[in-house]
């Protein structure tokens, strides 16, 4: 039933109503109207017509799910999992919508926040050409990390959609094959009463390790204490709690999007500023060479010393132990500097980097995002201080659910579009 809501009618929580899906919007949501009430609705496609259940009300919007379908998408398929329905798992966002359709759905997102957010118009996206690349091995089977909740029985199993509600699970069909076959879950008749969340890791290099979290806490339960890794034609040895990209191909296909994009040459001197484990910082170091420099700057403690034990055989790479905005401000960064690696958390990097990085006067900027809205937010930064956005990738790191990583060549002065770098070093 619906309640009278400032001289309009609201929506309720539970209530149920049909609605025509219109576009996508962010967090793996369609948006539609319900008497000028906006409605973000999840499990549905655009131009659908759907019963949608009433799962939160706000002021100014509410949140549903597609219940029912009425009135069907083409590009709508049944999801593998049965866990990724409206009121289980809300690990997955996009099962129900076809391969291709997943790329351009994450594409209309990307587009609109540069646009709404980033200051872009319509002519600069045409120019920028963005769309979204799936990544080799299939949409099901990638995630080399899971980690696993535990509720108050113990038994392991994964969130529902914004909640802290846990849902056991017998299987989670995008884990890694060989994570999927660990025993973990209730149905292995796994039980973790001591245990807030379970961790378990499939590395490149063939391990793989289970370790049990509780009261901020971690303990190894399975497998090695360290874990081997292979990218940027390096092999790695990194703790099995270290940061990581959690999709097999997704180092190499961000690196090579990186030296793409930036073209580093000899002798040249390169910032990996949240440079982690230090991925871009050894293809960086590659290209430039033992006449060049690069500095590699990273908070986290695991990440300092996983970067000092990886990348000990180059020495034209340094690595810094500071937060970004501390190295930029207290000038533990020495310049001038050629090119620089922006790959900062979810939030982005901020206004107080960006200006940072400008002020440096680097020729290039690779900016790493793993959310479009932060990236676009942080685009603006860079456009009012005259800084361009020459080039994008939009890449599949994450299939079946609303993530995209997205891979930006930021260039001073210029329009949106215009050649990068490292096209014009190539001819």
């Amino acid at each position: 039933m619906s309640a009278e809501r400032g001289g309009m009618v609201g929506l309720e929580e539970a209530e149920r109503v049909e609605l025509t899906v219109a576009a996508v919007a962010p967090g793996g949501h369609c948006v539609a109207r319900v008497d000028g009430q906006v409605v973000f609705v999840r499990h549905a496609l655009p131009g659908e017509r759907v019963l949608a259940e009433v799962t939160e009300v706000h002021r100014g919007f509410v949140r549903a799910d597609a219940v029912a379908v009425l009135e069907a998408a083409p590009e709508r398929v049944a999801p593998p999992c049965p866990y990724a329905r409206p009121g289980r798992c809300g690990g997955c966002d996009l099962q129900h919508v076809a391969p291709e359709a997943q790329l351009r759905w994450k594409a209309a997102v990307v587009r609109e926040q540069l646009i709404r957010l980033g200051g872009l118009d319509e002519t600069a996206c045409d120019a920028l050409g963005v769309r979204v690349e799936a990544l080799p091995g299939g949409q099901l089977g990638w995630r080399s990390r899971v980690r696993y909740a535990v509720d108050a029985a113990g038994r392991a199993g994964l969130l529902k959609h914004r909640s802290h509600e846990v849902v056991p699970i017998d299987r989670c069909l995008i884990a890694h094959p060989a994570i999927q076959e660990l025993p973990v879950l209730t149905s292995a008749g796994a039980s973790w009463p001591d245990a807030e969340a379970v961790e378990t890791v499939a590395s490149s290099g063939g391990d793989v390790a289970v370790t049990a979290v509780a009261a901020g806490r971690t303990d190894l339960v399975r497998g090695p204490e360290r874990v081997r890794e292979r990218a940027a034609g390096r092999q790695w040895r990194l703790p099995v709690s270290s940061f990581w990209q959690v999709h097999p191909a997704a180092a190499d296909t961000l690196v090579d999007a990186v030296l793409k994009l930036t073209g580093p040459r000899a002798g040249e001197t390169v910032w990996d500023l949240y440079g982690g484990a230090g991925l871009f910082a050894a293809a960086l170091a590659d290209r430039v060479g033992p006449g060049g420099r690069v500095t590699l700057v990273e908070a986290a403690g695991d990440g300092v010393a996983a970067a000092r034990d990886n990348l000990g055989d180059l020495p034209q790479v340094e690595v810094v132990a500071s937060r970004v905005e501390t190295a930029l401000a207290r000038r533990r960064l020495t310049g001038p500097v050629d090119v620089v690696v922006l790959d900062p958390p979810r939030s982005g990097a901020g206004a107080r980097v960006v200006r940072g990085v400008v002020a440096a006067a680097p020729r290039a900027v690779a900016y790493v995002a793993c959310d479009p809205a932060a990236f676009a937010r942080d685009l603006r930064v860079f456009g009012d201080l005259g800084w361009r956005l020459a080039a994008l990738r939009g890449y599949d790191l994450f299939p079946m659910t609303q993530h995209v990583e997205l891979v930006g060549l930021l260039l001073p002065g210029g329009e949106p579009g215009e050649p990068e770098p490292g096209a014009r070093a190539a001819r």
